[in-house]
């Protein structure tokens, strides 16, 4: 991943881009917005996005922000994200997306003015040549920034700006709040209809306290690295290594049995037995088996985890002969 920086007095930023040496005079046609989990209603915004930018030849730019601004404002009360900067990257880049400029949020952005934010990101450091945002989009200090303002700007300026399309399922707006929704009721099902993909966790695998081994039940232990997970309980999971699906199961919260201080993603591959210290690991959650509970003894802990294996087994096998 190639990373270029530009600094300001006021705002600081980043533009990621999956090609080196990228003008930062280029001109580009963007769309702004956390798009978190980048599901399928974000997929359409970025199929509009891309077909723009290859047809007037500009650079298909997603302006983020990180920390979420919610995040910056509510902190440990802010809703829990679905996807790390890192897991979004790639769904980007994935979606044909040329450049992600992530705006660091801090109180020196909150305080940005709207037109502050069209001259000085928007125009002088972004190039802007076209804007696509939602009719209800708000920008700006005390957002005071809209849809009609960028249209208005831009007549002035000389870039144009058009509404996001909408993708409805059953009639209803598909949103990072309705797949948030789905996952922590464990609707599964219905949250891959509306992310277009599994519900995926990537991280780097840790050493831990190696209890999960002594138990008989050896873990590849995953730091969450979240303010707030949207999941939490015992799950069946499956990934691919060097090109091997291989499935399992996975417990993600506090381990309150152990007193667990951060919260943590511990999976369990069934017939594994290879070290994955220090690889990085993309894991999809396909099945919700119980919550996530505190027991008084660890033989206790050692019985429900052999039973939680059972039950992501069977359902394992039953998933894969639905797919044969």
């Amino acid at each position: 991943m190639h990373l270029f920086s530009t600094h300001s007095e006021k705002v600081s930023s980043r533009i990621y881009s999956p090609i080196s040496g990228t003008p930062l005079n280029k001109s580009r046609v963007a769309t702004i917005g956390n798009f978190d989990g980048v599901h399928r209603g974000h997929q359409a915004i970025l199929k509009q996005l891309v077909e723009l930018a290859e047809k007037v030849s500009a650079r298909a730019t997603v302006i983020t922000f990180e920390p979420y601004p919610e995040e910056y404002f509510r902190q440990k009360d802010a809703t829990a994200r679905l996807t790390r900067f890192e897991e979004k990257y790639q769904l980007l880049k994935h979606y044909g997306v040329d450049e992600i400029a992530c705006l660091k949020f801090n109180q020196r952005l909150a305080d940005c003015s709207a037109q502050k934010f069209v001259d000085d990101i928007l125009l002088s450091r972004l190039n802007i040549q076209h804007l696509i945002v939602g009719d209800d989009f708000k920008f700006g200090h005390n957002r005071q920034g809209d849809y009609a303002f960028l249209k208005k700007a831009g007549a002035l300026a000389g870039f144009t700006v058009t509404p996001t399309t909408s993708i409805r399922e059953n009639g209803k707006r598909i949103s990072s709040t309705w797949v948030r929704d789905a996952l922590q009721k464990a609707e599964f099902n219905l949250a891959k209809k509306l992310m277009g993909h599994e519900y995926f966790i990537t991280a780097r695998v840790m050493h831990g306290d190696k209890r999960g081994r002594t138990l008989g039940f050896p873990t590849a232990n995953l730091a969450l690295a979240r303010k707030n997970c949207v999941l939490q309980g015992v799950y069946a999971v499956d990934a691919v290594i060097e090109s091997n699906r291989v499935v399992g199961v996975a417990n993600v919260g506090m381990r309150p049995t152990v007193a667990g201080k951060e919260p943590r993603a511990e999976i369990h591959f069934f017939d594994f037995d290879e070290n994955l210290y220090g690889k990085k690991l993309t894991v999809n959650f396909l099945h919700k088996i119980r919550n996530e509970k505190k027991f008084e003894q660890l033989s206790e802990l050692t019985g429900q985890i052999a039973l939680d294996c059972q039950i992501a087994r069977e359902f394992h096998q039953r998933n894969q002969v639905l797919q044969d």
